[in-house]
């Protein structure tokens, strides 16, 4: 390794690379193209970083004067890019490496001055990249290497246009990484295009998604998703918690009501000014600002100290989303959480997008207020302040304290001023975890062997007078003698339809149709012999109902007719007036 640059990676406190890195700087692969398949947080930047670093300062430990730019860094949102140009401007500084960036959203005359000072490195997003080449701001004749970082992503937002015009404006004696999260039909295409012999890379951590992320689907229902939110983040109360939103207006909600209920908290979507997003996540970074709701293309990349906790408010649209907004915790060896909140009637979504992820989810009740409030309480005791001895400034307030208020009012007190300072939890309301699965299940029909002991009846009416169990249904439950569910299958034939009635309600039936088994005037119940015949002959044609006009209100006259279909009005007899017609409203 370059001595410039381990001592970089030394000085931030690096003992061992991760295997992603390990495997891009593997001995042979210098001057090779690559193509990279690695989950998110596991260290791909300082991996190509140290990848390209041979192929851009040759047999040198340090840069020389910046000219035109070595080596193109690409990344799919402005986030992420400036992200990245933060980690190589510390993984190069020893090394005295210029770094640029290119991204929308900036001023275009400041980037154009930068690279006109020269730079070693321009860390670019597609769109603002290619408006450079179009203004002849930047000059692609010494690039050494092309790195597409979050290849698949750029792909699905739709830059493959401008990477196809970028890679073919860039030397073909280039080196070409690309590094995806997943390797798509797409990424593979466009790697056989523009990539020389490139050498495939799988990591270990590819195989096995997240594994150090905790997955916790939590089943509420509708009306408690968003209070199941606020209980979640108050039963982890992390450092730094991503919630994400499918859309703007729900991030707009979500912010405003978290910022009611006393949580400091930022949003991140598309409708915000590049000021407006650094300034958020730069809060969420100083610790001025522990909650940021987003959206999935504003917090794509983006990488935010201890965060420890992911919130899906709302289901996103595919496992690959998922395991994207999931792995924005769990980076860098560190724990963490990825909480789904499931309402009821989406738990079959759920349950899809954890199989497509290939990862398992404990299924589990939101914390409830008791639980919050235990784990605030074990959170108090376990403060490291209650070792710290009692100083001499603070002795007087201390013995003015417990000469005042006995130990179990001074306790209270101290709960009661820990709990004023944090929003009070929601009561939910609890449902049971398969409750979901039994109502999304239909009851498999109900057949005569199943239903338990019963007698056939029958009706005279059938297919041919227009009868269908929906419709029988009521006329037998007309005698209020059984109800829907005394009735088993009924069978509708030709000319006759045949209902099963439960063996404990017949004796009940008959008495109340009397002998006559009438339940509707000219239609008789009766009790039938044996079960109903299998009906195998064709169904009797369906004919039209004859017209049968209807009689005048008054008595009197000839009966009235419909009026005939798309023909016009009669004309008037001579010597009167044409018959009435409303005149059609202007516009």
């Amino acid at each position: 390794m370059i001595q410039t640059l381990a001592d970089a990676l030394a000085k931030r406190g690096y003992d061992a690379l991760t295997p992603v890195q390990e495997a891009v700087t593997a001995p042979g692969l210098e001057g090779r193209d690559l193509l990279v398949s690695a989950q998110t947080g596991s260290g791909k930047t300082v991996g190509f970083g140290l990848a390209i670093a041979p192929t851009l300062l040759e047999e040198r430990i340090k840069f020389g004067p910046a000219e035109d730019p070595l080596a193109l860094v690409i990344a799919p949102t402005r986030e992420l890019a400036l992200q990245v140009r933060r980690e190589l401007e510390w993984l190069y500084g020893e090394a005295g490496a210029i770094i640029a960036s290119c991204v929308g959203g900036m001023d275009m005359r400041t980037e154009r001055r930068a690279l006109e000072r020269g730079a070693h490195v321009v860390v670019a997003t597609p769109g603002r990249l290619c408006d450079h080449i179009d203004r002849g701001s930047i000059d692609l004749e010494s690039i050494r290497a092309v790195v597409l970082d979050e290849a698949d992503e750029m792909l699905d937002m739709g830059f493959r246009d401008d990477l196809e015009r970028i890679l073919g404006a860039a030397p073909e004696d280039r080196r070409t990484l690309m590094f995806s999260a997943t390797v798509p039909r797409g990424i593979a295409m466009l790697a056989k295009r523009y990539q020389r012999d490139a050498e495939r890379i799988s990591t270990s951590a590819e195989r096995k998604q997240h594994t150090d992320i905790a997955y916790r689907a939590y089943v509420v229902t509708k009306r408690d998703a968003e209070n199941a939110v606020i209980n979640v983040l108050r039963y982890y109360e992390a450092q730094n918690a991503l919630v994400f939103c499918n859309t703007r207006a729900a991030v707009s909600r979500l912010t405003t009501r978290f910022s009611n209920r006393g949580f400091s908290v930022v949003a991140l979507s598309g409708e915000l000014s590049q000021a407006e997003r650094t300034n958020a996540l730069q809060a969420m970074r100083d610790g001025r600002a522990r909650v940021c709701v987003a959206t999935d293309v504003a917090a794509r990349g983006i990488d935010l100290p201890r965060l420890d906790l992911v919130v899906h408010a709302e289901l996103p649209t595919n496992g690959e989303t998922m395991l994207h907004r999931s792995g924005r915790t769990g980076r860098a060896g560190r724990k963490g959480v990825s909480a789904l909140i499931v309402p009821g009637n989406f738990r079959r979504k759920a349950e899809r997008l954890l199989q497509t992820a290939k990862v398992e989810a404990e299924w589990v009740h939101p914390p409830s207020v008791e639980e919050v409030l235990a784990r605030d309480e074990e959170r108090l005791l376990s403060d490291p302040i209650w070792d710290e001895a009692v100083t001499d400034e603070e002795r007087g307030f201390v013995e003015n304290l417990t000469a005042k208020y006995d130990v179990e009012r001074i306790a209270a007190a101290v709960l009661r001023l820990s709990r004023a300072r944090q929003s009070a939890p929601e009561d939910l309301s609890v449902i049971p975890l398969d409750a979901a699965q039994e109502l999304r299940e239909r009851p498999p029909k109900r057949l005569k062997e199943d239903f338990g002991p019963s007698v056939w009846f029958t009706l005279p009416i059938g297919r041919a007078t227009g009868a269908e169990p929906r419709r029988i249904l009521p006329i037998v439950c007309r005698s209020e003698a059984v109800t829907g569910a005394d009735i088993g299958a009924i069978r509708v034939l030709d000319t006759e339809s045949w209902v099963q009635i439960s063996a404990g309600k017949v004796d009940a039936l008959v008495a109340s149709l009397g002998p006559g088994g009438e339940v509707e005037k000219g239609i008789t119940l009766r009790r039938a012999k044996g079960e109903p015949p299998a009906n195998t002959g064709p169904r009797p044609p369906t004919t039209k109902k004859p017209f049968r006009p209807r009689p005048p209100k008054d008595g009197k006259g000839p009966p009235m007719r419909p009026p005939s279909k798309g023909k016009k009005p009669p004309a008037a007899a001579p010597g009167k007036k044409p018959p009435y017609r409303k005149k059609p409203k202007a516009g």
